[in-house]
């Protein structure tokens, strides 16, 4: 499988360029290093997907071209196995236990096919390398790591119990304690490294993949790190190239320490993922956001900030409804993170027409002005209620106005010095309303049309 990409590196380099192969695929802006770019364009990274494992359904082609003609290119995969009829990396032996020695083709092929689909239509995969709810109560007890379940190691040999009946915020399953730095469970480790070997030996071939090393963790820092930088260093010294690396902590304060391990630490992980503070609503969910986005521009290495799953559907666990999420979604796009996706239902939106939607509407948006250059504005916004209103110019050219709810404000404009447009977008119908002139001057009073989830797109007019 390396021979075509040395193949491919060798005629880049006798055609005389320079760049490294990361540039062909997902990498960091460099003129917007808080954003990612795509074959070096930046580029907002907008999804959602109807599962987390999307490697394991059927109808995968069909779902990926209906996030690509939503404007959609971003897509979460979870490397789980629990779900009903899920296929499971290593092959049984004829007594039906997991041999961890052998794999299970079809969870590989399954994943390959994956790698190939997404990366056809330009769609970027954030991978979580282990999936934490496989490896706790029922799923454990299925799991083939669990060594009642495989022919390779015992409870003694492994030091894992084979029943772990706690919630993973407990951290009660030593397969998490593995590292050297840990308890040096060489022999489970030894079957670690051979699942991310296997992982990386297709994942490595593509250059649209983005790596998270846990979901929602509560174990030591320890763990992350220990593969986030084995697998940087597989990539760098086997096929010369840099993938992007992170975290995805469980508090949903992102205040709470256990963040800095991520937020405060660029030489361990190239971008943070902040996907629990949308377990938050209104101006906290916002307030959260913009804070660490802040802290991390203004370091020595300003880094893209992701969320690779929003939530919010009527009826779910969480009680968070359709509102909450499409005002999430809408709000990660305008505070300034590099990427969102609705997580998938029952708790989050997943691909549903109205997620659909509201994707295409901020392709829309964002296409139509200086995304990238823009940033939060709401110092520019007075006579606002909490939540009311959101704000994200480039002051004197354009301004960006999110009201989820209808409202009134008042637009500070002083810098704008010419007359100017005002267009309005529905976000719920991806329609834009014909675009009217407003005149030069310091105060606008702002208000939307009637009904939920307006955008006003305020841009000078051409000396």
């Amino acid at each position: 499988m390396r021979l075509p990409f040395l193949f491919m590196n060798l005629l880049w380099v006798l055609s005389g360029f320079s760049q490294t192969i990361t540039k062909s695929g997902i990498s960091i802006s460099e003129e917007h290093p808080q954003f990612w770019a795509f074959n070096g364009k930046p580029t907002l990274l907008l999804g959602g997907s109807v599962e987390d494992n999307l490697f394991q359904i059927d109808g995968l082609a069909t779902h990926l071209d209906q996030l690509q003609a939503s404007g959609g290119n971003y897509v979460r995969c979870t490397m789980s196995s629990r779900d009903e009829g899920n296929e499971w990396a290593f092959a049984k032996t004829d007594g039906g236990s997991y041999n961890l020695d052998q794999w299970n083709e079809k969870y590989w092929s399954r994943f390959e096919n994956f790698l190939k689909e997404t990366a056809e239509r330009d769609v970027v995969v954030q991978l979580e390398l282990w999936a934490t709810f496989d490896f706790y109560r029922d799923n454990w007890e299925v799991n083939p790591f669990n060594p009642k379940n495989n022919v390779n190691y015992d409870v003694q040999r492994s030091k894992l119990d084979t029943v772990v009946a706690t919630h993973p915020i407990y951290t009660e399953n030593n397969f998490f304690r593995s590292i050297p730095s840990q308890m040096s469970l060489f022999k489970v480790l030894e079957y670690q490294q051979a699942y991310v070997d296997k992982l990386l030996s297709y994942s490595l071939e593509y250059n649209h993949v983005l790596y998270c090393m846990d979901n929602e963790t509560s174990v030591t820092a320890d763990w992350g790190a220990f593969w986030s930088e084995y697998i940087k260093s597989i990539a760098k010294e086997e096929y010369d190239k840099t993938v992007y690396t992170t975290e995805m902590w469980d508090p949903w304060d992102l205040d709470h320490v256990a963040h800095r391990s991520t937020i405060d630490h660029p030489e361990t992980y190239a971008f943070v993922d902040i996907s629990q503070n949308n377990h938050n609503k209104g101006q906290l969910h916002w307030d959260n956001g913009v804070r660490q986005i802040q802290r991390i521009h203004q370091s020595e290495q300003p880094r893209p900030v992701n969320n690779i799953k929003v939530y919010g559907a009527d009826g779910n666990k969480f009680g968070h409804d359709n509102q909450d999420a499409i005002e999430r979604f809408v709000r990660n796009v305008l505070l300034g993170t590099a990427s969102t996706r609705f997580h998938r239902p029952p708790s989050g939106l997943g691909l549903s027409n109205t997620a659909q939607v509201v994707i295409q509407s901020m392709h829309e948006l964002t296409d139509a002005y200086d995304h990238f250059s823009a940033t939060p504005a709401m110092q520019l916004l007075d006579d606002r209620d909490e939540n009311e209103a959101y704000a994200r110019a480039i002051a004197g050219e354009v301004y960006t106005v999110y009201f989820p709810k209808g409202g009134e404000v008042v637009l500070d404009l002083s810098e704008m010095k010419v007359a100017g447009t005002i267009r309005w977008l529905n976000v719920l119908t991806s329609e834009w309303a014909e675009a009217t002139e407003i005149e030069d001057g310091a105060k606008m009073v702002l208000a939307p049309p009637e009904g939920d989830n307006w955008i006003a797109l305020l841009t000078k007019l051409e000396d």
